[in-house]
C-alpha cells in the first residue's frame, strides 16, 4: 500500500481512526475490523518486546516488529518512530521504507533530555526526512510543546507557528498529542491550516465530536493496548479463582 493511498485518507471533519497495533496478531485483529490502515504504538510494541516506552527498546527489536505487523496485513502501516532513535533523516526514512511501512509519527521531543527541540531545529530534521523519504512516507509531525501548560491558550500562538513550521518543512500532518482541551484544539486545527491527528482520551469528546472539531485523524495510542491489558489481567483474576470466564 502507498503512502498516498494512507494521505488520502486524512480528511478534516471525516478522519481517519487509527487502532494503534504492537504486534502482528493485534495488526490483523484492526484490518479484520475494517479499519483502512494500522498504527503501531511505541509504548506497547516496546512492552510487547520487554522494554519501557521513550527509546528504551533496540531499534532493530523496534523495526523489526515493524515489518513484522507491515507484512502481516494488507493495509497501509505508519510506525511510531519516536524521536528518531538518534539515526539521521536518510537512515530513517531507509530504515522505514525497509519495513514496507508508508508513514511515521516523529516527536519533536529529544528522547536524551525530555526537552522539546526548538523550532528550526525540528523542522530541519522533518526536512532531512522529507527529502530522503520523497513522497514514499506520510510525516505525522508530534508538537509536544503543550505539555506541561497550565492554560493551552497560553502557547497556542507559539505552537500554531510551531506547526505551520513543521508543514513548510515537509510534515502531511500535525500532532498536538498534549492538547487535550476541545475549543483549543479546534482553533489550533483552524489556525495550522493543514490537518491535524488530535488523541482520544478519556472524558473527551469522542471519535464523533472530534470529526466535529476538525481534526484529519485520530489516535488511540497505547489505549487500545491498556485496556486490552486491564481485560487480560481481570481474566487472569478469575482463573486464579478457579474460573474459566471464556
Amino acid at each position: 500500500m502507498s503512502a498516498a493511498a494512507l494521505k488520502a485518507l486524512h480528511v478534516p471533519g471525516r478522519p481517519l481512526v487509527l487502532p494503534n497495533a504492537w504486534d502482528a496478531d493485534t495488526a490483523k485483529v484492526v484490518e479484520a475490523a475494517g479499519f483502512p490502515a494500522i498504527a503501531t504504538s511505541s509504548v506497547a510494541v516496546a512492552a510487547a518486546l520487554g522494554f519501557p516506552d521513550g527509546e528504551k527498546a533496540p531499534v532493530d527489536e523496534m523495526f523489526a516488529a515493524a515489518a513484522r505487523i507491515v507484512k502481516a496485513v494488507g493495509v497501509p502501516v505508519t510506525v511510531d518512530a519516536e524521536s528518531g532513535y538518534g539515526l539521521d533523516g536518510a537512515e530513517l526514512a531507509a530504515r522505514l521504507l525497509d519495513t514496507g511501512a508508508v508513514g511515521l509519527n516523529f516527536e519533536d521531543t529529544d528522547s536524551a533530555t525530555g526537552q522539546v527541540r526548538p523550532v528550526a531545529v525540528q523542522a530541519e530534521r522533518i526536512a532531512a526526512l522529507r527529502e530522503a523519504a520523497g513522497d514514499g512516507l506520510v510525516i505525522n509531525a508530534r508538537v509536544d510543546s503543550f505539555r506541561g501548560a497550565s492554560d493551552p491558550r497560553d502557547v497556542l500562538a507559539g505552537n500554531v507557528a510551531r506547526a505551520k513550521a513543521y508543514f513548510e518543512a515537509g510534515a502531511d500532518c500535525v500532532y498536538p498529542i498534549h492538547l487535550r482541551t476541545p475549543d483549543v484544539l479546534a482553533e489550533f486545527v483552524q489556525g495550522v491550516g493543514g490537518a491535524v491527528n488530535a488523541p482520544a482520551w478519556p472524558g473527551g469528546p469522542g471519535i464523533a465530536g472530534l470529526a466535529e472539531l476538525g481534526v484529519a485523524r485520530i489516535s488511540l495510542g497505547g489505549g487500545l493496548w491498556g485496556h486490552t491489558r486491564k481485560f487480560l489481567a481481570g481474566t487472569l483474576a478469575e482463573v486464579a479463582k478457579g474460573n474459566l470466564p471464556y
